[in-house]
């Protein structure tokens, strides 16, 4: 029955983007992870690809969660039936490291079709992320985002809270918070999509204080967690105070807090910048915030890239490299990336598309959009915020979130919760390291 329903499913995709002038292209075949008004910016941009020439046909097949899309990935690749390319979210960028001979890197299929390519004009910080230590490409960041703080604005209105000025540290967020609540404003003051990706790995890096050992990971793999000290203890157990009342409001692992930010149930979400068009799509009276620092941190300092990049596999013919080197290039286009970037709240990843719409006015006309920008390439990174590469990253969110979970359910404090969350995360790291 599931080989019936991956069937069906590919059935179905290749009716909605094959036509009679398509049946002779070499087609591409794009898992993807985008659900809502990204999922139509996907569908867009494959659809205006395969318009533009009629060589390659780019068939977009949605395959769940990040997470559910990388294990999909993983499975396909065993069975010999891998895509031609998986967009795979960041924290499973030390998988696909480690699986080299499983993937194609993108320098060399871009080069190997005879097409130059210049890192020198994509978004530094992105680049590095995605690069070995030799600065070779190995995947293209399709969908980069930084993690921001949005409020709605009739909710700050009803509270008494001021609509042009959105909470810049922790502590005025957890006040503001309180504030919403106890006006009776919203049920509920303040959510956040993905605690580990925002509260753990951006925490540390916007603070400028440690997440791991070996500069979180990018220095070497054996890597011990730091994530128990007071700073990030202090900031959960302040979480969990205000969950005990329901001031904040757990929605679960990966992005579902979301839909209690649009339902108008917290009048405060911190959420990643590529959840902005969902957003937008529903009419809500919001606003922006730069992602909030801790005051007695180090910071701010810059965050790390969030989202997820497009990794080709190996094994395909010298035509299907050609098609997907030329899906690329014309990712790669200036207006292609204006329009990702202003359509759904990610990043542009090039300098060309960031100064494009810089030039239109359209941060003027749209405040607090270039935020997520500015707050990753405001400063030059330290080893505390390049960013985190763990072997197993996956596996050890999901240690850390079983911990925050009982947190929340008021079975353990945050000390003990990040305690265990380093005990079992440092021996999973080291049984992945073949330790």
């Amino acid at each position: 029955m599931k080989l019936l329903g991956i069937a069906a499913g590919f059935a179905t995709a290749l009716t909605l983007y094959s036509s009679a002038s398509a049946l002779a292209a070499t087609q591409i075949s794009w898992w993807h992870a985008m659900t809502g008004a990204n999922a139509e910016v996907v569908d867009k941009i494959a659809k205006d690809f395969n318009a533009s020439q009629s060589d390659y046909e780019v068939v977009p097949v949605f395959k769940g969660t990040y997470p559910e899309a990388l294990n999909a990935g993983i499975a396909a690749f065993r069975a010999g039936q891998a895509p031609d390319i998986i967009q795979v979210f960041d924290v499973g960028t030390g998988v696909m490291m480690a699986a080299q001979g499983a993937i194609r890197p993108v320098a060399e299929v871009l080069e190997g079709a005879g097409l130059k390519f210049d890192k020198s004009q994509y978004l530094p910080g992105i680049v590095a992320y995605y690069s070995k230590p030799d600065g070779t490409m190995l995947s293209f960041p399709y969908n980069s985002s930084s993690p921001i703080l949005y409020y709605n604005k009739d909710i700050f209105e009803k509270a008494g809270l001021d609509v042009n000025n959105p909470p810049k540290t922790w502590n005025e967020v957890f006040e503001a918070a309180k504030k919403i609540k106890t006006s009776g404003a919203a049920e509920c003051g303040y959510t956040s999509t993905w605690l580990t990706w925002i509260h753990l790995e951006n925490f540390a890096a916007w603070n400028n204080v440690p997440y791991g050992t070996q500069e979180n990971g990018l220095a070497g793999g054996e890597v011990e967690l730091k994530i128990n000290a007071p700073l990030f203890v202090n900031h959960f157990q302040a979480i969990a105070d205000l969950a005990k009342d329901g001031t904040f409001k757990y929605g679960g692992r990966t992005s579902e807090a979301k839909q209690l930010f649009l339902a108008g149930e917290c009048g405060i979400m911190t959420e990643s910048s590529g959840g902005l068009g969902d957003i937008v799509k529903a009419g809500m009276n919001y606003g922006i915030g730069q992602l909030p620092y801790d005051s007695d941190g180090n910071g701010p300092q810059n965050t790390i890239p969030g989202g997820a990049s497009l990794w080709v596999m190996a094994g395909k013919s010298d035509e299907q490299y050609k098609g997907v080197a030329a899906f690329f290039n014309y990712l790669s286009q200036t207006d292609v990336q204006q329009y990702l970037h202003e359509q759904s709240g990610y990043l542009p990843v090039t300098l060309a598309a960031y100064e494009a719409t810089k030039n239109s006015d359209f941060y003027e006309k749209n405040p607090g959009r270039e935020t997520p920008i500015l707050q990753m390439m405001g400063k030059a990174p330290t080893e505390n915020s390049k960013g985190v590469r763990l072997a197993n990253l996956p596996q050890v969110r999901d240690i850390q979130n079983e911990e925050f979970e009982k947190m929340l359910a008021g079975q353990q404090t945050a000390q003990q919760a990040l305690d265990a969350a380093v005990q079992r995360g440092n021996a999973a790291i080291k049984d992945a390291m073949g330790n």
